[in-house]
């Protein structure tokens, strides 16, 4: 068995893998060991088993264990302080729960007197977070100036100073009111984005054109095509440039995608996107299905941490583009920075994309402007 300690008596989230399917076992312990739970997870089933009384806690809703689905991942939360315990498959959140318990009020020191986590070595550690799952988790991101009273109560939005302190930064870059595609130095930016992507021998449509094959070298696919524009250098600290204006014309879509662990912020500057959500990147024929779908608008500001929104397919089924600007950092204990998005590709494999770069911004803005301005109407 290998061992390690909560990070805080009694709550917590652990995270693992498991390539076994028949079952594997953890265990969380007090100091003593004379007391805690037993978890197992089964291809049936979580079970969970409370040692000194040799109870089963039984979820009877709980149908699902163990999964034959490549790239999947467990996790099991303990909540002393509202005496819940969960157990799930892929993103730590509640709308990926297999298992859930309520324990009694009774319960509370019990649970707070877990502090030992053992668990077999047929199981991959991932990662262990100090905060257990207690409430579904908002995707908008509001500042403080703008955020009531009744959107903390309603939970509809992430206040920005929760937000990670690698994502603080990159959301205090792009979310002021300055920050707008359509500004006085060219008003019609977006307009001409648009001429320029529906006008044979213009930039853009020409560039989508070149990157048919960029996700399927043997099968071009106009639709899977998008433009990075980029706007400033690689730092090192990001997966790619971590600045980055994407161009999704009407009826393009992504692979679907993760993030390399990264931090990410992402604004609307322009139009409206689909965004599936998944609970983990899946490479089996079969695939996993979305657990949310979501749209964002125009000024709308979105986020993504190492363990959170990770991994999702976005698909523009308006008339027009929609644009946004990406901006990505790694986490400041991240040392090994792994500089690929790894996405699906059309025989359910995982490839790896290398983010690049288009053109840089000031470079695009003028070519833009230099096309509208000698447009022929």
């Amino acid at each position: 068995m290998k061992k390690m300690n909560f990070l805080i008596n009694g709550q917590g989230v652990f995270i693992f893998s498991n390539n076994i399917y028949k079952s594997c076992v953890l265990y969380f312990y007090n100091e003593d060991k004379s007391n805690g739970l037993k978890i197992k997870f089964t291809k049936n089933n979580v079970k969970v088993i409370r040692i000194s009384t040799v109870k089963w806690l039984k979820d009877k809703n709980n149908d699902k264990g163990l999964i034959h689905s490549k790239g999947a991942y467990y996790w099991f939360s303990v909540d002393s302080q509202n005496q819940r315990l969960y157990a799930g498959i892929g993103e730590v959140r509640l709308e990926n729960v297999i298992y859930k318990y309520n324990l009694k009020h009774d319960d509370k020191l019990f649970l707070e007197s877990l502090t030992l986590i053992e668990f077999s070595k047929k199981s991959t550690f991932i990662k262990l977070i100090k905060d257990p799952v207690t409430t579904n988790i908002p995707l908008l991101v509001k500042d403080k100036d703008d955020l009531s009273m009744n959107d903390i109560a309603s939970g509809m939005f992430l206040p920005s100073a929760n937000l990670s302190i690698m994502s603080q930064k990159l959301y205090n870059c792009i979310s002021g009111k300055k920050f707008i595609l359509d500004d006085d130095d060219f008003p019609d930016f977006s307009k001409a984005i648009e001429y320029s992507i529906n006008t044979d021998g213009l930039w853009c449509c020409e560039t989508l054109k070149k990157k048919s094959t960029e996700f399927n070298k043997d099968k071009p696919n106009i639709l899977e095509t998008y433009l990075r524009i980029t706007i400033g250098e690689n730092s090192g600290e990001s997966p790619g440039i971590p600045y980055v204006m994407e161009i999704w014309p009407s009826q393009h879509y992504s692979p679907i995608h993760s993030h390399s662990n990264a931090n990410a912020i992402i604004r609307v500057l322009h139009g409206k996107i689909n965004v599936d959500l998944y609970p983990y990147l899946c490479h089996d024929k079969d695939g996993v299905k979305p657990f949310a779908t979501k749209e964002f608008n125009k000024d709308d500001i979105t986020w993504i941490s190492p363990t959170l929104n990770q991994t999702h397919k976005l698909t523009n089924i308006e008339k027009d583009s929609y644009i946004t600007i990406q901006c990505y950092m790694y986490d400041i204990e991240d040392i090994i920075h792994y500089d690929f998005f790894d996405y699906i590709n059309i025989k359910g494999k995982i490839n790896k994309y290398e983010p690049d770069s288009d053109m840089d911004f000031i470079k695009f803005k003028n070519l833009m402007k230099e096309e509208w301005d000698n447009r022929s109407f």
